[in-house]
């Protein structure tokens, strides 16, 4: 492995801390690690992410809110609708490779306005690219909880068919729900 940083945390501790943060979200017990001291600590001593985020753009999804993270604990990736193309997955190999991130959650959401603008066929302009895609991952779905799901399975093949073999590494998917703030966590 040609990593800048060795593995600090296992797809299975990295999980654990997810499921801990976004029940310290559900609770209000949030703390999140964005004061000076850790700013400062992670401009000096570089990052260390536990998990990889690939979530949509939408501005009510906000990993580090929702795991209770602070500064340097997620590597997060943003794209309507959670697609994932050569961009995306050179981010996340480049979090794999030298952070040393052994967990990458692809994350849907309810609500989500780029699947309901798939299954309506509503998209004009640049925003047709981003529904052609998620129409060529969830076929004839005409639900929209379903479409995120497929939408989610279609992004993890894509991850794991592409990226390099990283021993440990896992990719997972989740649902998020906007309403209720919990994160469902997909095998």
């Amino acid at each position: 492995m040609s990593a800048d940083h060795k593995p600090r945390y296992d797809s299975e501790h990295a999980l654990g801390l997810l499921k801990d943060g976004n029940k310290a979200y559900l609770a209000g017990r949030t703390s999140h690690n964005i004061g000076e001291e850790r700013r400062l600590k992670t401009a000096s001593e570089g990052q260390f992410p536990y998990a990889i985020v690939i979530t949509c753009s939408d501005s009510r999804v906000i990993p580090e809110i929702i795991f209770s993270a602070g500064i340097g604990d997620l590597f997060v990736i943003r794209t309507a609708g959670n697609t994932v193309d050569n961009c995306s997955l050179g981010s996340i190999e480049y979090a794999v490779s030298h952070l040393g991130c052994r967990l990458a959650v692809v994350m849907g959401h309810t609500h989500c306005g780029a699947i309901n603008a798939t299954l309506t066929g509503r998209h004009e302009g640049h925003v047709g690219f981003i529904t052609e895609e998620i129409r060529r991952n969830i076929g004839d779905d005409a639900d929209a909880h379903t479409a995120c799901v497929d939408n989610i399975r279609n992004s993890i093949r894509i991850i794991t068919g592409d990226l390099p073999d990283f021993p440990g590494f896992r990719c997972i998917g989740a649902v998020y729900d906007i309403e209720k703030g919990t994160v469902e966590f997909m095998d």
